[in-house]
């Protein structure tokens, strides 16, 4: 894998070293690439359908990512010029599940390809911009529906934004809630479903750590 990547490519190079990087303490490891992290809960038809993630990357990150990629020279960084390396992130991180576990009812969501994928250059930094589809939609008023975004080797280290981090899509009734939880919140969840968030997430990366402050829980009574 890390032949086919490019060497500007830190985050796909990240996750080919996970595995690797599973077995470093936590307490010993420390982030090589940090990211702001913004996701809309997809909402259609009184179901669940996707996550649409926006992961904004720290400027050192986008400095070594768009080197040379100003193909025009104009000092602007457009789709079309970061088009491949969108694709090489998006290649690299699917065998990891793009670190997003998510759970209903005790068991694991599984996810489909990626779609409508890009980065954008805005303000000095990337931001990569994707839809992650479930394969099978989860009903909306299910109130055990929780995912995550992490990743427990912590080579990456994420945050969500301080404003508006994560919300439902347009058209969702307004019964709908968000919660990002707390760790005296994850104290109190169910066994059941946090040891079936932390068995996806050793699932996919071979570690069994989820911080509890990236926790979600969306759901909308009916």
């Amino acid at each position: 894998m890390l032949a086919r990547c490019l060497k500007r490519c830190l985050l796909a190079l990240a996750a080919a070293g996970a595995p690797a990087l599973a077995l470093v303490q936590p307490a010993a490891a420390h982030p090589h690439v940090f990211i702001e992290a913004r996701t809309i809960v997809l909402y259609e038809g009184g179901r669940f359908k996707g996550l649409e993630h926006r992961w904004t990357f720290d400027e050192f990150y986008t400095a070594s990512a768009i080197e040379g990629l100003d193909a025009n020279k104009d000092g602007v960084y457009d789709r079309a010029e970061l088009a491949e390396l969108a694709k090489v992130n998006v290649e690299g991180l699917k065998e990891f599940n793009y670190f997003t576990a998510a759970t209903v009812g005790g068991k694991e969501i599984k996810v489909a390809d990626v779609k409508d994928y890009y980065l954008e250059h805005k303000d000095g930094v990337l931001t990569l911009i994707f839809t992650l589809p479930f394969e099978a939609p989860v009903p909306a008023d299910a109130k055990d529906f929780r995912f995550s975004v992490a990743d427990p080797t912590f080579f990456i280290g994420f945050d969500w934004v301080k404003s508006n981090p994560v919300s439902i899509s347009d058209g969702a009734p307004k019964t709908c809630t968000v919660k990002i939880g707390s760790e005296e919140d994850q104290k109190s969840a169910e066994k059941s479903d946090e040891a079936a968030l932390r068995g996806a997430f050793s699932q996919q990366f071979g570690g069994g750590l989820v911080a509890a402050d990236r926790t979600v829980t969306a759901t909308c009574p009916k």
